[in-house]
Protein backbone atom coordinates (compact mmCIF):
# COMPACT_ATOMS: atom_id res chain seq x y z
CA UNK A 1 0.00 0.00 0.00
CA UNK A 2 2.83 2.40 0.84
CA UNK A 3 4.59 1.68 -2.47
CA UNK A 4 1.30 2.22 -4.31
CA UNK A 5 0.80 5.72 -2.91
CA UNK A 6 4.50 6.48 -3.38
CA UNK A 7 4.95 5.30 -6.96
CA UNK A 8 1.61 5.60 -8.73
CA UNK A 9 1.01 9.38 -8.45
CA UNK A 10 4.61 10.04 -9.55
CA UNK A 11 4.31 7.57 -12.42
CA UNK A 12 1.07 9.12 -13.69
CA UNK A 13 2.33 12.70 -13.38
CA UNK A 14 5.49 11.87 -15.32
CA UNK A 15 3.82 10.10 -18.25
CA UNK A 16 0.70 12.27 -18.55
CA UNK A 17 0.43 15.07 -21.13
CA UNK A 18 0.27 18.42 -19.38
CA UNK A 19 -3.27 19.25 -20.51
CA UNK A 20 -4.77 16.11 -18.88
CA UNK A 21 -2.23 15.45 -16.13
CA UNK A 22 -4.68 16.19 -13.33
CA UNK A 23 -7.50 14.01 -14.64
CA UNK A 24 -5.21 11.10 -15.46
CA UNK A 25 -3.59 11.24 -12.04
CA UNK A 26 -6.96 11.35 -10.27
CA UNK A 27 -7.93 8.09 -12.01
CA UNK A 28 -5.67 6.53 -9.39
CA UNK A 29 -7.79 8.01 -6.61
CA UNK A 30 -10.93 6.94 -8.47
CA UNK A 31 -9.81 3.32 -8.32
CA UNK A 32 -9.06 3.72 -4.62
CA UNK A 33 -12.62 4.95 -4.01
CA UNK A 34 -14.01 2.07 -6.09
CA UNK A 35 -12.03 -0.28 -3.88
CA UNK A 36 -13.50 1.33 -0.76
CA UNK A 37 -16.99 0.91 -2.19
CA UNK A 38 -16.43 -2.75 -2.98
CA UNK A 39 -14.99 -3.29 0.49
CA UNK A 40 -18.16 -1.81 2.01
CA UNK A 41 -20.31 -4.02 -0.23
CA UNK A 42 -18.33 -7.10 0.80
CA UNK A 43 -18.65 -6.18 4.47
CA UNK A 44 -22.39 -5.66 4.04
CA UNK A 45 -22.79 -9.03 2.32
CA UNK A 46 -20.57 -11.09 4.61
CA UNK A 47 -22.21 -9.60 7.73
CA UNK A 48 -25.33 -11.59 6.86
CA UNK A 49 -23.52 -14.95 6.83
CA UNK A 50 -24.63 -17.06 9.75
CA UNK A 51 -22.10 -18.77 11.99
CA UNK A 52 -19.92 -15.74 12.65
CA UNK A 53 -17.27 -16.54 10.03
CA UNK A 54 -18.24 -13.86 7.51
CA UNK A 55 -15.43 -11.58 8.64
CA UNK A 56 -12.89 -14.25 7.64
CA UNK A 57 -14.26 -14.30 4.11
CA UNK A 58 -14.24 -10.51 4.00
CA UNK A 59 -10.61 -10.41 5.11
CA UNK A 60 -9.56 -13.16 2.70
CA UNK A 61 -11.11 -11.46 -0.33
CA UNK A 62 -8.71 -8.56 0.21
CA UNK A 63 -6.03 -10.74 -1.37
CA UNK A 64 -7.77 -10.69 -4.76
CA UNK A 65 -7.03 -7.04 -5.67
CA UNK A 66 -3.46 -7.55 -4.44
CA UNK A 67 -3.03 -10.33 -7.00
CA UNK A 68 -4.48 -8.13 -9.75
CA UNK A 69 -2.14 -5.30 -8.76
CA UNK A 70 0.89 -7.60 -8.93
CA UNK A 71 -0.07 -8.98 -12.34
CA UNK A 72 -0.78 -5.52 -13.72
CA UNK A 73 2.64 -4.27 -12.59
CA UNK A 74 4.26 -6.75 -14.97
CA UNK A 75 2.86 -4.84 -17.96
CA UNK A 76 3.77 -1.33 -16.80
CA UNK A 77 6.52 0.43 -18.78
CA UNK A 78 9.15 2.70 -17.26
CA UNK A 79 8.57 6.45 -17.48
CA UNK A 80 10.78 8.48 -19.85
CA UNK A 81 12.09 10.45 -16.85
CA UNK A 82 13.26 7.26 -15.13
CA UNK A 83 14.91 5.84 -18.26
CA UNK A 84 16.70 9.09 -19.11
CA UNK A 85 17.88 9.55 -15.52
CA UNK A 86 19.48 6.08 -15.64
CA UNK A 87 21.22 6.81 -18.94
CA UNK A 88 18.88 4.99 -21.35
CA UNK A 89 18.35 7.97 -23.63
CA UNK A 90 17.14 6.16 -26.74
CA UNK A 91 14.78 3.94 -24.74
CA UNK A 92 13.46 7.03 -22.97
CA UNK A 93 12.90 8.81 -26.28
CA UNK A 94 11.07 5.78 -27.68
CA UNK A 95 8.75 5.52 -24.66
CA UNK A 96 8.10 9.28 -24.82
CA UNK A 97 7.25 8.97 -28.51
CA UNK A 98 4.93 6.07 -27.76
CA UNK A 99 2.96 7.67 -24.91
CA UNK A 100 2.67 11.04 -26.73
CA UNK A 101 1.59 9.40 -29.99
CA UNK A 102 3.77 11.68 -32.13
CA UNK A 103 7.33 11.96 -33.43
CA UNK A 104 7.50 15.65 -32.48
CA UNK A 105 8.88 15.08 -28.99
CA UNK A 106 12.35 16.62 -29.32
CA UNK A 107 11.69 19.79 -27.23
CA UNK A 108 10.18 17.79 -24.35
CA UNK A 109 12.93 15.19 -24.63
CA UNK A 110 15.64 17.86 -24.33
CA UNK A 111 13.89 19.30 -21.27
CA UNK A 112 13.90 15.86 -19.64
CA UNK A 113 17.58 15.38 -20.46
CA UNK A 114 18.44 18.74 -18.89
CA UNK A 115 16.31 17.96 -15.81
CA UNK A 116 18.07 14.61 -15.53
CA UNK A 117 21.48 16.29 -15.72
CA UNK A 118 20.54 18.62 -12.85
CA UNK A 119 19.13 15.72 -10.85
CA UNK A 120 22.35 13.72 -11.16
CA UNK A 121 24.27 16.53 -9.52
CA UNK A 122 22.24 16.02 -6.34
CA UNK A 123 23.92 13.38 -4.18
CA UNK A 124 21.66 13.61 -1.14
CA UNK A 125 18.04 14.22 -2.26
CA UNK A 126 16.58 14.14 1.27
CA UNK A 127 19.11 16.68 2.48
CA UNK A 128 18.46 18.72 -0.66
CA UNK A 129 14.77 18.88 0.26
CA UNK A 130 15.70 21.22 3.11
CA UNK A 131 17.44 23.70 0.84
CA UNK A 132 15.82 27.08 0.57
CA UNK A 133 14.63 26.66 -3.03
CA UNK A 134 12.83 23.40 -2.18
CA UNK A 135 11.07 24.55 0.98
CA UNK A 136 7.88 25.84 -0.69
CA UNK A 137 7.16 22.46 -2.30
CA UNK A 138 7.98 20.63 0.94
CA UNK A 139 5.85 22.95 3.09
CA UNK A 140 2.86 22.68 0.76
CA UNK A 141 3.12 18.90 0.39
CA UNK A 142 3.36 18.29 4.14
CA UNK A 143 0.58 20.78 4.88
CA UNK A 144 -1.75 19.17 2.33
CA UNK A 145 -1.32 15.75 3.93
CA UNK A 146 -1.98 17.09 7.44
CA UNK A 147 -4.98 19.08 6.28
CA UNK A 148 -6.34 16.11 4.33
CA UNK A 149 -6.58 14.11 7.54
CA UNK A 150 -7.95 16.99 9.58
CA UNK A 151 -10.91 17.31 7.26
CA UNK A 152 -12.07 14.28 9.25
CA UNK A 153 -12.74 12.16 6.17
CA UNK A 154 -10.76 9.07 7.18
CA UNK A 155 -12.22 9.13 10.67
CA UNK A 156 -15.72 9.23 9.21
CA UNK A 157 -15.04 6.59 6.54
CA UNK A 158 -13.28 4.25 9.00
CA UNK A 159 -16.00 4.49 11.59
CA UNK A 160 -19.04 5.11 9.40
CA UNK A 161 -20.90 2.07 10.83
CA UNK A 162 -20.15 3.19 14.40
CA UNK A 163 -21.12 6.76 13.57
CA UNK A 164 -24.42 5.79 11.97
CA UNK A 165 -25.21 3.45 14.85
CA UNK A 166 -24.65 6.38 17.19
CA UNK A 167 -27.13 8.36 15.09
CA UNK A 168 -29.79 5.74 15.74
CA UNK A 169 -29.42 3.30 12.85
CA UNK A 170 -29.25 -0.45 13.42
CA UNK A 171 -26.18 -2.52 12.61
CA UNK A 172 -27.33 -3.50 9.11
CA UNK A 173 -28.56 0.00 8.35
CA UNK A 174 -25.21 1.37 9.49
CA UNK A 175 -23.34 -0.81 7.00
CA UNK A 176 -25.85 0.13 4.31
CA UNK A 177 -25.28 3.82 5.01
CA UNK A 178 -21.52 3.25 4.71
CA UNK A 179 -22.16 1.74 1.27
CA UNK A 180 -24.06 4.90 0.31
CA UNK A 181 -21.20 7.17 1.32
CA UNK A 182 -18.80 4.91 -0.61
CA UNK A 183 -20.93 5.27 -3.75
CA UNK A 184 -21.02 9.06 -3.32
CA UNK A 185 -17.24 8.99 -2.95
CA UNK A 186 -16.86 7.21 -6.31
CA UNK A 187 -19.28 9.45 -8.24
CA UNK A 188 -17.77 12.64 -6.85
CA UNK A 189 -14.25 11.54 -7.75
CA UNK A 190 -15.45 11.17 -11.34
CA UNK A 191 -16.45 14.85 -11.17
CA UNK A 192 -12.89 15.71 -10.20
CA UNK A 193 -11.45 13.69 -13.10
CA UNK A 194 -13.40 15.79 -15.61
CA UNK A 195 -13.05 19.20 -13.94
CA UNK A 196 -9.57 19.42 -12.41
CA UNK A 197 -7.81 20.36 -15.67
CA UNK A 198 -10.56 22.78 -16.66
CA UNK A 199 -11.34 24.60 -13.42
CA UNK A 200 -7.97 24.19 -11.73
CA UNK A 201 -6.81 22.90 -8.36
CA UNK A 202 -7.47 26.00 -6.27
CA UNK A 203 -11.09 26.42 -7.35
CA UNK A 204 -11.96 22.84 -6.41
CA UNK A 205 -10.25 23.11 -3.03
CA UNK A 206 -11.87 26.43 -2.13
CA UNK A 207 -15.35 25.41 -3.26
CA UNK A 208 -15.07 22.16 -1.35
CA UNK A 209 -13.94 24.04 1.74
CA UNK A 210 -17.17 26.05 1.76
CA UNK A 211 -19.29 22.94 1.09
CA UNK A 212 -17.62 20.86 3.80
CA UNK A 213 -17.76 23.70 6.30
CA UNK A 214 -21.48 24.29 5.85
CA UNK A 215 -22.40 20.59 5.93
CA UNK A 216 -20.40 19.94 9.11
CA UNK A 217 -21.86 22.97 10.89
CA UNK A 218 -25.39 21.84 9.96
CA UNK A 219 -24.66 18.32 11.23
CA UNK A 220 -23.27 19.71 14.50
CA UNK A 221 -26.35 21.90 15.03
CA UNK A 222 -28.76 19.01 14.38
CA UNK A 223 -26.93 16.60 16.66
CA UNK A 224 -26.49 19.26 19.32
CA UNK A 225 -30.23 19.93 19.44
CA UNK A 226 -31.66 16.47 18.80
CA UNK A 227 -29.16 14.18 20.56
CA UNK A 228 -29.14 14.84 24.31
CA UNK A 229 -28.26 12.97 27.48
CA UNK A 230 -31.85 11.72 27.74
CA UNK A 231 -32.27 10.83 24.07
CA UNK A 232 -29.52 9.35 21.91
CA UNK A 233 -31.63 8.48 18.86
CA UNK A 234 -32.70 10.72 16.03
CA UNK A 235 -36.08 10.41 14.39
CA UNK A 236 -36.10 8.70 11.02
CA UNK A 237 -36.42 11.95 9.11
CA UNK A 238 -33.63 13.74 10.94
CA UNK A 239 -31.41 10.66 10.63
CA UNK A 240 -31.87 10.62 6.85
CA UNK A 241 -31.11 14.34 6.70
CA UNK A 242 -27.84 13.83 8.64
CA UNK A 243 -26.85 11.06 6.20
CA UNK A 244 -27.55 13.46 3.31
CA UNK A 245 -25.33 16.08 4.92
CA UNK A 246 -22.57 13.54 5.46
CA UNK A 247 -22.85 12.55 1.79
CA UNK A 248 -22.64 16.25 0.87
CA UNK A 249 -19.47 16.50 2.90
CA UNK A 250 -18.02 13.30 1.40
CA UNK A 251 -18.77 14.48 -2.14
CA UNK A 252 -16.91 17.76 -1.56
CA UNK A 253 -13.89 15.92 -0.19
CA UNK A 254 -13.92 13.38 -3.03
CA UNK A 255 -13.53 15.97 -5.76
CA UNK A 256 -11.02 18.10 -3.89
CA UNK A 257 -8.87 17.23 -0.88
CA UNK A 258 -8.98 13.49 -1.55
CA UNK A 259 -7.40 13.34 -5.02
CA UNK A 260 -5.66 16.73 -5.01
CA UNK A 261 -3.80 15.89 -1.81
CA UNK A 262 -1.90 13.34 -3.90
CA UNK A 263 -1.89 15.14 -7.25
CA UNK A 264 -0.34 18.44 -6.20
CA UNK A 265 2.78 17.02 -4.45
CA UNK A 266 3.43 14.65 -7.36
CA UNK A 267 3.58 17.50 -9.87
CA UNK A 268 5.36 20.25 -7.92
CA UNK A 269 8.71 18.74 -6.89
CA UNK A 270 11.59 19.04 -9.40
CA UNK A 271 13.09 15.82 -10.73
CA UNK A 272 16.11 15.89 -8.40
CA UNK A 273 13.91 15.77 -5.27
CA UNK A 274 10.71 14.24 -6.64
CA UNK A 275 11.11 10.74 -5.20
CA UNK A 276 12.33 12.02 -1.84
CA UNK A 277 9.53 14.58 -1.68
CA UNK A 278 6.87 12.00 -2.46
CA UNK A 279 8.34 9.70 0.20
CA UNK A 280 7.96 12.43 2.82
CA UNK A 281 4.43 13.12 1.56
CA UNK A 282 3.35 9.50 1.96
CA UNK A 283 5.03 9.22 5.37
CA UNK A 284 3.24 12.29 6.74
CA UNK A 285 -0.09 11.14 5.31
CA UNK A 286 0.09 7.67 6.85
CA UNK A 287 1.31 9.08 10.17
CA UNK A 288 -1.68 11.40 10.51
CA UNK A 289 -4.04 8.72 9.18
CA UNK A 290 -2.89 6.57 12.09
CA UNK A 291 -3.25 9.43 14.57
CA UNK A 292 -6.81 10.25 13.47
CA UNK A 293 -7.86 6.58 13.37
CA UNK A 294 -6.66 6.08 16.92
CA UNK A 295 -8.08 9.32 18.28
CA UNK A 296 -11.46 9.54 16.57
CA UNK A 297 -13.48 7.27 18.85
CA UNK A 298 -12.24 9.02 21.99
CA UNK A 299 -12.87 12.41 20.40
CA UNK A 300 -16.39 11.32 19.39
CA UNK A 301 -17.15 10.19 22.96
CA UNK A 302 -15.84 13.41 24.54
CA UNK A 303 -16.79 16.00 21.93
CA UNK A 304 -20.03 14.35 20.75
CA UNK A 305 -21.54 16.73 18.18
CA UNK A 306 -18.57 19.06 18.79
CA UNK A 307 -16.37 16.72 16.75
CA UNK A 308 -17.86 18.26 13.61
CA UNK A 309 -17.12 21.76 14.87
CA UNK A 310 -13.54 20.67 15.53
CA UNK A 311 -13.11 19.57 11.93
CA UNK A 312 -14.93 22.70 10.72
CA UNK A 313 -12.31 24.86 12.39
CA UNK A 314 -9.58 23.02 10.53
CA UNK A 315 -11.43 23.42 7.24
CA UNK A 316 -11.37 27.20 7.75
CA UNK A 317 -7.61 27.08 8.38
CA UNK A 318 -6.87 24.93 5.33
CA UNK A 319 -9.07 27.05 3.06
CA UNK A 320 -7.16 30.16 4.10
CA UNK A 321 -3.91 28.30 3.42
CA UNK A 322 -5.09 27.43 -0.10
CA UNK A 323 -6.31 30.98 -0.79
CA UNK A 324 -3.07 32.70 0.21
CA UNK A 325 -0.28 30.14 -0.20
CA UNK A 326 -1.20 27.48 -2.76
CA UNK A 327 -0.32 28.44 -6.36
CA UNK A 328 -2.24 27.12 -9.36
CA UNK A 329 -0.44 24.32 -11.24
CA UNK A 330 -3.04 23.64 -13.93
CA UNK A 331 -1.61 23.14 -17.46
CA UNK A 332 1.97 23.83 -16.36
CA UNK A 333 4.63 21.29 -17.44
CA UNK A 334 6.43 19.74 -14.48
CA UNK A 335 9.84 20.84 -15.73
CA UNK A 336 8.63 24.47 -15.89
CA UNK A 337 7.07 24.66 -12.42
CA UNK A 338 9.91 26.68 -10.92
CA UNK A 339 9.88 29.40 -13.56
CA UNK A 340 6.14 29.63 -14.20
CA UNK A 341 4.73 28.90 -10.72
CA UNK A 342 7.10 29.31 -7.81
CA UNK A 343 8.99 32.33 -9.13
CA UNK A 344 5.68 34.09 -9.86
CA UNK A 345 4.09 33.58 -6.43
CA UNK A 346 4.03 36.58 -4.11
CA UNK A 347 5.63 34.69 -1.20
CA UNK A 348 7.39 31.61 -2.57
CA UNK A 349 9.41 33.59 -5.14
CA UNK A 350 11.55 34.80 -2.22
CA UNK A 351 12.76 31.23 -1.76
CA UNK A 352 13.64 30.65 -5.41
CA UNK A 353 17.28 31.71 -5.10
CA UNK A 354 20.35 29.68 -4.27
CA UNK A 355 21.51 29.74 -0.67
CA UNK A 356 24.92 30.97 -1.84
CA UNK A 357 23.24 34.03 -3.35
CA UNK A 358 21.37 34.65 -0.11
CA UNK A 359 24.63 34.51 1.85
CA UNK A 360 26.22 37.00 -0.55
CA UNK A 361 23.26 39.36 -0.20
CA UNK A 362 23.40 39.14 3.60
CA UNK A 363 27.15 39.69 3.60
CA UNK A 364 27.11 42.72 1.30
CA UNK A 365 23.83 44.08 2.60
CA UNK A 366 22.31 44.50 -0.84
CA UNK A 367 19.14 42.89 -2.13
CA UNK A 368 18.81 41.13 -5.47
CA UNK A 369 22.58 40.88 -5.78
CA UNK A 370 22.87 44.60 -6.70
CA UNK A 371 25.86 46.47 -5.34
CA UNK A 372 25.84 50.21 -6.16
CA UNK A 373 29.59 50.55 -5.70
CA UNK A 374 30.20 48.02 -8.46
CA UNK A 375 28.28 50.25 -10.86
CA UNK A 376 30.56 53.26 -10.24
Amino acid sequence: MILEFLAVPLFLSEIAPTRIRGGLNILFQLNVTIGILFANLVNYGTAKISGGWGWRLSLGLAGFPAVLLTLGALFVVETPNSLIERGYLEEGKEVLRKIRGTDNIEPEFLELVEASRVAKEVKHPFRNLLQRKNRPQLIISVALQIFQQFTGINAIMFYAPVLFSTLGFGNSAALYSAVITGAVNVLSTVVSVYSVDKLGRRILLLEAGVQMLLSQIIIAIILGIKVTDTSDNLSHGWGIFVVVMICTYVSAFAWSWGPLGWLIPSETFPLETRSAGQSVTVCVNLLFTFVMAQAFLSMLCHFKYGIFLFFSGWIVVMSLFVFFLLPETKNVPIEEMTERVWKQHWLWKRFMVDEDDVDIVKKNGHANGYDPTSRL
